[in-house]
């Protein structure tokens, strides 16, 4: 477990995917591909590849609340994408970095090991959606308030039953070169990384949370921060 998880894809939240799109052209200089709607949870999304050596499979997800969807019946929406106080930052704001998800190979053993550092994570569930190459299937750590852990530093985790999207996402020449943690929690932080096996990824304390990543883009470098 802990020689191959990796990180899987970063998770843009916006208003609307139309402005996430436009926030993804003007930001990395891409138009994202499209993705698909997330049925059980009420949302929907566009994908972009970010792959490098560094972050190898990775994509960045742009999600949005999908107006035709229903929300959860008994939950809510993952991601905190339910959460008023960050809804009214991202439609004044705009399009923002708010979390990332990790790739592992037993979710059932990672979110255990994640348990016995005291860290209140997801319940593993399966979820699929379909798409014009066929069906993707998954299985997701999803807490039933749709809370992120540790502010989003924390990822949810992820175990892919089948293809991975990043696949079928066309190579924009976009690449993730680096991301750094900041928190209050740094040790804490810093302690369930190593247990998941990414004691590689930079931890520092913070006075508020924050994700920092470092793409590289026809345009040039680019980096996002963003106060989570």
């Amino acid at each position: 477990m802990k020689d191959c998880t990796q990180l899987d894809h970063l998770v843009v939240l916006a208003s609307s995917l139309e402005q996430g799109v436009a926030w993804c052209e003007a930001a990395l200089g891409i138009t994202p591909d499209a993705g698909g709607r997330h049925a059980f949870m009420g949302t929907h999304n566009r994908l972009l590849r970010t792959s490098s050596d560094a972050f190898p499979n990775s994509y960045l997800e742009i999600i949005a609340i999908d107006p035709d969807g229903k929300p959860p019946t008994n939950s809510q929406r993952w991601f905190d994408m339910d959460d008023a106080a960050l809804q009214a930052k991202i439609q004044k704001d705009g399009p923002r970095l708010i979390h990332w998800v990790a790739r592992v190979p037993q979710i059932d053993a990672a979110t255990q090991a994640l348990r016995k550092l005291g860290l209140t994570v997801g319940t593993p569930q399966a979820a699929s959606r379909m798409t014009p190459r066929g069906l993707l299937e998954w299985q997701i750590g999803l807490r039933s308030d749709g809370v992120r852990p540790l502010d989003g530093c924390l990822p949810t985790l992820i175990h892919w039953s089948g293809p991975h999207p990043e696949a079928n996402l066309q190579d924009n020449g976009v690449q993730l070169l680096q991301m750094e943690l900041q928190h209050p929690q740094a040790a804490v932080l810093s302690a369930a990384l190593v247990e998941l096996g990414l004691p590689q990824l930079p931890v520092t304390a913070a006075d508020a949370p924050a994700l920092v990543t470092h793409f590289a883009t026809p345009r040039g470098p680019v980096t996002l921060h963003s106060s989570i």
